[in-house]
């Protein structure tokens, strides 16, 4: 060995010599008291003690029946009613312990331990307690109470000092009135907020709510949904991404991706934003919003700014507001107007605010239009005020007919005939089948005014006008119809506001 290598061995002898007494001045043995205490010759380092065991270290105090104090590692075990005071909170209660005097670490057995920090009561059969960060844990089972609350799960973390509870696997959360199943969640004490990021479903006596990211306040009943966010009440269902959801008011607040469903009348509702209030038996979408009317025969198709859906207190649609820029779309019938109101159980449709209706070839318009509506269809059409019935001949001619009110007639979702009420005027063009093979010419106009007249339809064309009450009708040949006699007065040709498909519905201009 060099002299140097010496040198710095004595130094490093010195050095260890110097801090073994600061090692085993830092290291606190447990104290203990006892009513009997002996040692054994196959254990000298160890005191066997008995009869109101009392063992004290670093300011926890540990009662039990018996014990085995390991003096050489400073290790305690203890059997039988055991209660350990951790701090003037917080308290543990089993049949088995161990405990680390160096590491400062516990573990203690029973049937089912008790945890108490506060008004938190854990219950487990095995807990593990690390002073050093006064955090419990568990791994095989616990239930923890807190207040109302209690949860239930395989694994769980209780931090003392931030009041919080780490949860998984099989975990249940309950409440006065609600039940939460998820797979992790973490809840924080003091404010009984609970937090997840698993798959979660939260059941109530009203709804159940599907979250797969989100937080629950079992105090408030408010839940925050941010990702793949459903809950259903009854028949009726609601989708979107982020869901707020109060349940003791029976409100939701729902952003992007909205879709309500209606099971009872078969009726979806779609928009970027909606709210539901079920104590005021309401629900409503707007941006983009959209009303899905799945009919016996079609699919009724209606987009507005906002719409407006109404329930009974069995939370079956009663009536459909829609205000903004309204559209319709079907296969056999489109319509536009401001503002619409469809009673769904009678199945009447009010369009009012400039409304046009078209169907087929024809177009109606009127102050308010009134469909009276089956599954099969429309039933009859109502239009009061300013009515006028416009069918395309060609690019240039148009069949028209005009009164106060009108009422169309329908069979099989297809119109028979219509009564124009009041100052009825038109222009309609004759045809005649002519040529082989046969078609239809046109022969001549008539052009005149009545009280009322009749207007029948087949394969949904005029046929025939009858009119009545002092008629007033004159037949032009096509080349002597004065210019001024081919458009009554309001005719206006509206098919850019129509809608040809249901994609259309965002694309037509509503004014």
């Amino acid at each position: 060995m060099t002299k140097n290598n010496r040198r710095y061995l004595r130094k490093s002898l010195l050095l260890l010599v110097l801090l073994l007494p600061m090692a085993a001045q830092a290291q606190h043995l447990i104290e203990y008291n006892a009513g009997l205490g002996r040692r054994s010759a196959d254990l000298p380092n160890t005191w066997i003690l008995a009869r109101e065991v009392r063992a004290e270290h670093e300011g926890m105090v540990l009662y039990c029946d018996s014990a085995l104090l390991n003096t050489q590692r400073n290790d305690f075990t203890a059997y039988s009613a055991i209660e350990i005071v951790l701090s003037d909170t917080t308290f543990v209660y089993g049949h088995e312990l161990y405990y680390d005097g160096n590491t400062r670490q516990l573990d203690i057995w029973d049937d089912t331990v008790l945890f108490i920090d506060g008004s938190t009561i854990l219950y487990t059969d095995h807990l593990h307690y690390d002073r050093n960060a006064n955090m419990a844990s568990y791994n095989t089972w616990g239930l923890t109470i807190h207040g109302v609350d209690t949860m239930e799960s395989t694994v769980g973390v209780y931090d003392a000092n931030l009041k919080e509870i780490h949860v998984y696997d099989r975990v249940e959360l309950r409440d006065s009135a609600s039940r939460l199943l998820t797979d992790t969640l973490h809840y924080q004490v003091n404010n009984h907020l609970a937090f997840f990021h698993t798959p979660t479903r939260i059941y109530s006596d009203s709804s159940m709510l599907y979250s797969s990211h989100g937080s629950y306040d079992t105090q408030r009943r408010y839940a925050l949904s941010t990702k793949e966010s459903y809950i259903k009440h009854g028949g009726q269902s609601l989708w979107c991404d982020t869901l707020h959801y109060y349940e003791n008011e029976q409100y939701g607040r729902a952003l992007s991706q909205v879709h309500i469903y209606d099971s009872a009348n078969n009726v979806s509702c779609y928009g970027q934003y909606g709210e539901t209030d079920q104590r005021k038996r309401m629900s409503f979408v707007t941006d983009s919003a959209l009303v899905v009317y799945a009919q016996e025969e079609d699919t009724l198709f209606m987009h507005a700014d906002t719409i407006r859906v109404c329930n009974t207190d069995e939370r079956e649609v009663q009536y459909i507001q829609a205000y903004r820029c309204v559209r319709l779309y079907r296969a056999d019938v489109q319509a536009v107007c401001d503002s619409m109101h469809f009673l769904v159980p009678d199945s009447l449709l009010y369009l009012h605010g400039n409304p046009v209706l078209w169907q087929s070839s024809q177009q109606c318009s009127a102050d308010t239009i009134l469909l009276h509506t089956t599954d099969g269809g429309i039933r009859q059409a109502d239009l009061n005020g300013h009515c006028f019935i416009t069918e395309q001949v060609d690019s240039e001619k148009y069949n028209q007919v005009k009164g106060a009110d009108a009422r169309v007639y329908f069979h099989d979702n297809e119109p028979t005939y219509a009564d124009i009420l009041g100052n009825a005027e038109m222009v309609y063009y004759i045809t005649e089948e002519q040529g082989v093979p046969k078609r239809q010419t046109l022969i001549g106009v008539n052009v005149g005014v009545g009280s009322d007249m009749r207007l029948y339809f087949s394969d949904r064309k005029p046929t025939k006008v009858v009119t009545y009450t002092n008629p007033d009708m004159y037949t032009y040949p096509l080349s002597k119809l004065p210019k001024e006699k081919r458009q009554l007065e309001g005719f206006v040709w509206q098919d850019d506001r129509r809608p040809h498909s249901k994609q259309e519905l965002f694309m037509t201009d509503c004014h």
